[in-house]
């Protein structure tokens, strides 16, 4: 085990997510996002969630972030949110707190048990969702859905690693849910395409 790592303050874990994403996931150019919308900036977010020491800084952070919230599972959209939520899983397991974490589908499965929420989620469990780069907020605000729908999941909260503050964090409000970033792009020197 890295002891130096682990030997990290949330507050040093946080710095160093930081670094990681801007040196790994921070990309300039002319990019198409998930919303459909045209951007100067892509936030690779899986050059550090499937990173190992991106992944144990970044559920660190979100274990921080968690702090005082009575919630049994984290979650989210497949493929984005599963490292999140497994790392996060882990390192809360290493740290003596039961959380377990599930995946959501972009459809039901069509054989088996036909399920679109995979993993050890009890019915009506009370739940955060994780996503690594948030813009509008559609992906996860799909993914809620389906794990309320198919697993009466009460939903405590929204975490994500970026908010690209091209309104999610507005959508997650109008729907009822509170949302915390790690980070804005702001706090990562990106200047925001409002600000263009």
């Amino acid at each position: 085990m890295n002891t130096e790592l682990t030997a990290m303050t949330a507050a040093q874990c946080q710095q160093r997510l930081k670094e990681l994403i801007i040196a790994k996931a921070l990309r300039f150019g002319d990019f198409t996002l998930a919303s459909g919308q045209k951007s100067s900036y892509y936030i690779d977010g899986r050059q550090v969630t499937l990173d190992g020491e991106g992944a144990y800084c970044l559920a660190r952070c979100l274990l921080e972030l968690l702090k005082g919230e009575e919630v049994e599972a984290v979650g989210g959209m497949a493929i984005g949110a599963d490292p999140i939520s497994g790392a996060t899983a882990a390192v809360a397991a290493s740290l003596g707190r039961k959380l377990d974490a599930f995946m959501v589908r972009k459809e039901p499965k069509a054989h088996g048990t036909g399920q679109q929420v995979e993993g050890p989620l009890a019915e009506g469990a009370r739940v955060a969702m994780v996503e690594d780069t948030v813009t509008t907020g559609g992906s996860t605000l799909q993914a809620i859905a389906a794990v309320e729908n198919e697993r009466r999941a009460e939903v405590v909260i929204v975490l994500a690693m970026v908010d690209r503050l091209q309104g999610a964090a507005e959508a997650f409000a109008e729907a009822g849910y509170r949302f915390r970033p790690v980070f804005t792009v702001a706090d990562l020197g990106v200047q925001t395409e409002a600000q263009e």
